[in-house]
Parts: C-alpha cells; structure tokens; sequence
C-alpha cells in the first residue's frame, strides 16, 4: 500500500554522543540501533513506562519537523525556557511528496506558554482558535477548543501526553475529533499512557521497554491491561496494594 503520510519515517543517528542523557533512553537507543521505524498509519501511539524517552524522543520529532520547541504551530517563535535537548540534531524525518501545510505540537507542560503566546497575536489569529483566550477556560476546555478550531485535516500534529489536559468524558470526545480528522487526511503521533487513547481505530502503537520496542494491539499492553483488571475487581486490587 501507498505510504501517503508527511513523517514516513523516523531515523536515529546510531553514533549518539555519549556523554548526552538521551544516549541512554531505551526508547531513542532502540530506534537508533534498528536504524529507524516506519509509519504506516495516520495515528501513531508511542507507549512506555516512565522514564523509557517518548517525551524525548517526541519533542525531538517535532522540532525536526520544523516546530517550535515549547509547542504550538510552526509559526510560534516564542522561547521562555531553552530547556530542549540536541536530540533534534540527530533525528531525520522521511518525508512525504506532499507535506502537510497546517500542524501543532502539544506539550503538556507549556501550554500555558503557547495560550500566552496566542494572546500577543492580533484578534484574527484568536478567532482561529474558537475566538476565546484560552486563559479564561479550564486546561481541558482550552485544548478541545484548540483541537476542534484549530487542527486541521490537513495537519500534522504531535501531542506529548494529551491526557493530562482533559477528563475521561472529554478523553471520548478528544478521541471522536482526532479519528475525524485522521479519516480527512491529518498525520498525528502521539506519547501517551492513557488506555482509552490507544483503544482507537486503525491506529499504530509502538512499544517501548527497556528490552526493545516492538508494534502491538491495544489489548496487549500493560496500560490497557492494567486498568482493565483493577476496574473488573478494584476492592480485590485494593486489597493486593494495600495490605500490611
């Protein structure tokens, strides 16, 4: 089948620095000794215990592919904290004939930053993004609000962990927009740790561990498993945790 996706592929230089913390993240040290991995769905899911360098790993992406470093479209240039690694320096993207002219890039913990940045715009930008700063709603209303005015079908979007922004009933609606927009053409990867996420339709999950990385159906991973055995017997799970 036809690969139609903007990022195609995502290669690793295998000669990492040495004396760099992401050297050793499972996650970047996978995909540089395998050379690179391929996408082949609209929505890819990246999952791994904490630690294992998908938000690394993602970031790196992102600025590769030509975002700023705290988040936002490729059009935001603000900069409050340097805080991002090299990585990007090593990370190529095989890209598509027909690039995506539209896209974002979520991180959690600068959305503040990107919402204050949108507000420095002039009042056209703002109406692109539901005509409302996004400071006066809640963390969860202000990223569906960016994601049903703002994304695109036409887009390329890459969200660091976009759980931490909404409840499980807005997780269903959040999951409603991005099948919707993947189904029109729009490219998203995704690090994550939540169960109902991976759960989606058509979507690709790369798996992380310190023992390597490998593609896997949503049933198979300890997110999903996890929540739907202490869900189908919580006192018993209670109990297990609990005890003296």
């Amino acid at each position: 089948m036809l690969n139609t996706l903007d990022i195609r592929e995502i290669r690793i230089d295998a000669d990492l620095p040495k004396d760099e913390y992401y050297t050793a993240l499972p996650a970047v040290r996978q995909i540089a000794r395998e050379g690179g991995i391929v996408l082949t769905k609209p929505i890819t899911f990246f999952i791994g215990e904490n630690g294992i360098g998908k938000s690394t790993l993602i970031e790196a992406v992102a600025v590769a592919a030509g975002f700023n470093p705290e988040g936002g479209s490729r059009n935001y240039s603000f900069s409050t904290n340097d805080s991002h690694s090299d990585l990007c320096e090593h990370v190529h993207l095989v890209r598509g004939a027909d690039r995506h002219m539209d896209g974002f890039f979520l991180r959690a913990e600068s959305f503040y930053n990107a919402a204050t940045y949108l507000d420095s715009m002039d009042a056209r930008a703002l109406r692109s993004y539901g005509g409302r700063s996004l400071h006066k709603m809640s963390h969860g209303e202000s990223f569906l609000a960016l994601v049903e005015n703002r994304f695109s079908p036409d887009g390329l979007f890459i969200l660091d962990e976009p759980e931490a922004a909404v409840s499980p009933t807005r997780m269903l609606r959040l999951m409603a927009d991005i099948h919707e927009l993947a189904k029109g053409g729009a490219q998203f990867i995704i690090s994550t740790h939540s169960p109902l996420l991976i759960t989606l339709p058509g979507a690709d999950i790369l798996q992380f561990t310190e023992k390597g990385m490998a593609r896997v159906p949503y049933e198979e991973t300890e997110h999903f498993r996890v929540t739907r055995d202490f869900l189908a017997d919580p006192q018993r799970m209670l109990r297990i945790l609990l005890e003296d």
